[in-house]
């Protein structure tokens, strides 16, 4: 046997990879305490928004169409504030906007969301109100913006704009789709929402054509991590819902509320062009996740983040 600095190796031992070794075991401690660190702030940034501020924008909102209209409009939080994977300045709808008028019951979409949006300014003439493609945001001074999707109360249940706001999706179950979400956060030790979060800060930084819904994001979560015996680091969870959702993107999403009607519709068929595009758009993002990994590079995840 040889020896070196009092210790005895192993004959044929190669010293200088041990070294290396050691050293890449240390720089990747110092890689996974760090990149820890960056995502934690990257949520208290996130989860920074103040949810008595919001429910009293929310208040606001009810109180000024219901005095319009002589009657309670029930806002459903239905959307990102309910399911707590709201991403400030990020395209998340925040609460369905549940329209009880007879009147409207044969108006398209978009008539319904002018509608909703003229009785908001008439009430708050001092508020910016802005009409999308799908909801309509309200914009307080204090910098708050309040996204609300107006639905219609029908006979069969709840329905809101399809994709392309200009037909009504068929009937939604907003509270299924929450419990649902909840019961595999909640499996998972409360993981997913907060990996939910920090994959819409990365889908936010993608081309607009390629770039996920929030409820395509969170119906992709609810299935990669239905039944997930992986580590739970967020990391390795943001990696394995990326690679999921790789994957999962090339087919429509078919589930059981009823809210997959209005998740992906946009994306066409099975293996379209649209879902083919957005597909390797995401596989770009787990070969960088994955470069990050192999060569301990915080900065690789920094860059994916928009930082």
């Amino acid at each position: 046997m040889g020896s070196s600095a009092g210790i005895e190796w192993p004959k044929g031992t190669d010293l200088d990879k041990l070294v290396k070794d050691a050293i890449s075991e240390e720089e990747r401690g110092k890689y996974e305490t760090e990149l820890s660190s960056y995502l934690q702030d990257l949520l208290a940034e996130v989860n920074s928004r103040d949810p008595e501020v919001v429910n009293s924008h929310l208040r606001t909102i009810q109180d000024a169409v219901s005095q319009e209209t002589g009657e309670a409009v029930p806002l459903l939080q239905g959307g990102s504030i309910r399911k707590h994977t709201y991403v400030d300045g990020l395209s998340d709808v925040d609460v369905l906007a549940i329209v009880n008028n007879s009147a409207l019951e044969n108006e398209s979409p978009s008539r319904v969301r002018d509608y909703f949006a003229d009785r908001l300014r008439e009430r708050l003439p001092k508020t910016t109100i802005t009409v999308g493609n799908l909801a309509v945001t309200v914009k307080f001074s204090d910098g708050y913006e309040i996204q609300v999707l107006p639905a219609l109360t029908t006979k069969t249940g709840i329905r809101i704009a399809a994709a392309d706001g200009k037909e009504w999706s068929n009937v939604i179950r907003p509270e299924k789709f929450a419990q649902e979400l909840t019961s595999v956060n909640q499996a998972n030790g409360g993981t997913v929402v907060p990996v939910i979060k920090l994959y819409k800060i990365i889908n936010s930084q993608l081309p607009e054509d390629v770039r996920l819904s929030g409820y395509h994001i969170e119906s992709l979560a609810i299935n990669a991590f239905d039944g997930y015996s992986g580590s739970r680091s967020r990391k390795d969870m943001l990696l394995h819902l990326a690679d999921y959702a790789s994957n999962a993107v090339l087919h429509p999403i078919e589930d059981s509320t009823g809210q997959s009607i209005h998740v992906d519709d946009n994306l066409g068929g099975v293996n379209s062009p649209e879902r083919e595009r957005t597909s390797a758009s995401i596989k770009r993002i787990v070969a960088r996740m994955k470069s990050a990994e192999s060569e301990a590079q915080v900065d690789q995840w920094k860059h994916l983040m928009g930082d």
